[in-house]
């Protein structure tokens, strides 16, 4: 009984992952260009203005951050995992915008693999990713907190409050995007 209560929350986010392609489209059909390109996400501004939530992530060795240590400069939080399709595919974007953005924009990209840097580090050394850090939160905090599934992506102003979130995956090198982020002021 005890494996299935610690199984199910597990179960949960497995379905979570937004795996489903755009509306009139099956999965699989479209071509990789249009893939690459689709955004799938939904802009949500139900949480307009509530303060970033004080959670723990770390770094491959350990060291632990939260949003508040990026006080003053607009934070875009990107939760995923290393067993999300959209979540995976969506990184690229998330890379080439933190060297885009850099001094500007921080770009946290934190993992809620319950393996943490086991799987992470790993995934960003085969990928290359050199302006996007390896963090990490296998309590699942964020995801169970902020109740979102994977991917979300929030984008917290300089004083740390919510501006808006996305749920699904997002080019965040197109021009939807660019207008997204100005909000960021």
């Amino acid at each position: 009984m005890r494996s299935l209560i610690v199984l199910l929350p597990l179960a949960a986010m497995v379905a979570a992952c937004d795996t489903q392609a755009p509306s009139g489209e099956q999965a699989n059909t479209a071509t990789p260009a249009a893939q690459a390109s689709a955004t799938t996400g939904k802009v949500d501004r139900s949480h307009k203005g509530e303060a970033a939530p004080n959670y723990a992530f770390s770094d491959p060795e350990g060291v632990k951050k939260t949003i508040a240590d990026y006080a003053g400069r607009p934070v875009l939080v990107n939760l995923w995992a290393t067993w999300c399709a959209p979540c995976v595919k969506e990184m690229p974007t998330l890379e080439a915008l933190a060297k885009r953005e850099s001094g500007k924009l921080d770009v946290l990209t934190i993992a809620q693999d319950l393996d943490g840097p086991a799987k992470v580090v790993p995934y960003f050394q085969k990928a290359g990713f050199t302006a996007i850090e390896p963090w990490s939160e296998s309590e699942l905090q964020f995801t169970t907190g902020l109740g979102a599934n994977l991917p979300t992506t929030i984008l917290y102003d300089r004083e740390g409050k919510e501006v808006w979130r996305v749920a699904g995956s997002m080019d965040w090198t197109g021009d939807e995007a660019k207008v997204l982020l100005a909000e960021a002021g």
